[in-house]
């Protein structure tokens, strides 16, 4: 019983984590002519372990600035820097996890 409880939950924290994801993240990169894989990519290059990159993504979602993006000057130029998240921590953690699972390396690379 406790088993089918837990299996339960993981998967509906599974589905709950995708959701903020989607719909928050994916929602507005589909606009941008940018894939977001490639926001991942310049991330790991910049920050490389995933405590760094997910620690760098959360503060800047949460306080973007010029100064902080991993954007170059002319993606800034024509497309300025992103507002501010309406996220809260948990959202923020979440969205990111989905994120870093979608497109980490480690693991992945043969």
């Amino acid at each position: 019983m406790v088993k089918k409880v837990f299996s339960i939950f993981l998967v509906t924290s599974t589905f709950i984590s995708a959701n903020v994801y989607e719909t928050n993240c994916i929602k507005c990169h589909k606009r941008l002519p940018v894939s977001i894989d490639k926001y991942f990519y310049r991330y790991l290059l910049k920050y490389s372990s995933e405590r760094d990159v997910k620690n760098a993504m959360i503060n800047y979602l949460k306080n973007p600035s010029k100064d902080d993006t991993v954007m170059p000057d002319a993606f800034i130029s024509r497309f300025g820097v992103k507002k501010k998240s309406s996220l809260n921590e948990k959202e923020l953690k979440e969205a990111i996890g989905s994120y870093w699972k979608k497109y980490k390396v480690i693991g992945k690379l043969k």
